[in-house]
């Protein structure tokens, strides 16, 4: 990694980096599994929708926190991965394309530019989206790693367009599978970025190695003085790939993260903990190792985007095809929505006028898209 925009020194070698970004092959089975809401199911059916919803092709059922009816708000994304509002207008990237829209007040969708040097593969592509200010932050992988990179948006709304990059961190670990590439800004105004074990399982516990890690780092990529290993960006280790990052009100920070064949987790993360992964994958009871506060079997999760709201967290999940809600003062509950009414769903964010947008993952190639996915939807938040 090399931290850009500072004059502070770095610790990564050019060798460490490059010894992380070699690519490895993996031979996923494209299932799309799933569980009723009385227990999960692996046998490769597509879940049905939970009780008070229509099918597919109708208008679901909401319930709190949750209110009035599910709308669309955009059709016809191709992969998409990250959604975030800058200024109050949307922008979306989508993964394989390189592409960045934005979408309009009425569902159209216009290109505010596209990320050059996207190299797209397996789970590679262009990924995470975080805003600061007038400024988008960007994570994808290009041809000497992952990356992160900052875009001035420029123009109004409707028109909105990418200036030039300011690279902010290069070099990270890349490969065919397990990238991460969730970033976001924290309540200390920090930028948190996820990277994936990259299939180097081993890797993860070793701090001098950024693969399956959380780091955080200054606007800039400069390295934080408070840091809880100096002169690292390394802030919490031992990640197999984080897929969702978020806060809530009282600044608790938690972080969804695939499993290998187990458990998938939420974590709450606290700077300096070992979450465990290769030796334990769930909650394993070992001194030293922190335990997830929530985990579910892959074929019911796969939990990728989270948000936060209050003290409600909201989890998009891919091969669950659910949306859950978990109250942050009880996170080993939770609670199912849309079961198996959109798809897989990839992204969850708090929009601007009070509402939620999720956006579905159905022609990932381990979906079964319909005529109008990929989609955003919308649904309001009720007290």
């Amino acid at each position: 990694m090399r931290a850009a925009a500072t004059a502070q020194p770095t610790i990564w070698s050019a060798a460490v980096s490059l010894r992380h970004r070699r690519r490895t092959i993996w031979l996923v089975c494209a299932a799309v599994v799933s569980v009723l809401a009385a227990g999960c199911g692996s046998n490769g059916s597509t879940p049905s929708p939970s009780s008070g919803e229509d099918t597919r092709t109708g208008q679901a059922a909401v319930r709190p926190p949750f209110g009035g009816q599910v709308r669309t708000i955009a059709t016809g994304l191709e992969v998409p991965w990250s959604v975030v509002f800058v200024d109050g207008s949307a922008l979306v990237s989508e993964r394989d394309s390189g592409r960045i829209l934005e979408v309009g007040g009425d569902g159209t969708l216009h290109d505010a530019g596209v990320v050059p040097g996207v190299v797209p593969g397996g789970e590679g592509g262009l990924l995470g989206l975080a805003a600061r200010d007038h400024d988008l932050y960007v994570y994808s992988t290009g041809t000497a790693g992952n990356r992160v990179e900052r875009y001035p948006v420029e123009g109004s709304a409707g028109s909105l367009s990418l200036g030039s990059p300011t690279p902010v961190l290069d070099g990270l670990p890349a490969g065919t599978y397990h990238d991460g590439g969730r970033i976001a800004f924290g309540p200390d105004g920090m930028l948190y970025v996820a990277v994936g074990d990259t299939q180097d399982a081993g890797t993860a516990q070793e701090l001098d190695a950024l693969s399956g890690k959380i780091l955080r780092v200054t606007p800039d990529g400069g390295i934080p003085a408070d840091n809880p290993f100096p002169g690292s960006p390394v802030y919490s280790y031992g990640h197999r790939n984080v897929q969702g990052l978020a806060w809530t009100d009282d600044g608790t920070m938690f972080a969804t993260e695939f499993g290998d064949h187990t458990w998938d987790e939420l974590n709450l993360i606290e700077a300096g903990n070992n979450y465990g992964w290769p030796q334990v994958e769930g909650a394993g009871g070992t001194g030293g190792l922190v335990d997830p506060v929530q985990q579910w079997s892959p074929a019911e999760a796969s939990p990728s985007g989270l948000a936060a709201v209050g003290d409600t967290l909201f989890v998009a999940n891919l091969r669950g095809q659910v949306l859950r809600t978990v109250p942050a003062a009880d996170p080993a509950t939770s609670t199912e929505h849309f079961a198996g009414r959109y798809g897989r769903l990839r992204d969850v964010a708090a929009a601007p006028d009070g509402s939620l947008w999720f956006v579905t993952s159905n022609t990932d190639g381990r979906g079964v898209p319909d005529a109008e996915d990929d989609r955003i939807l919308s649904v309001d938040l009720v007290p």
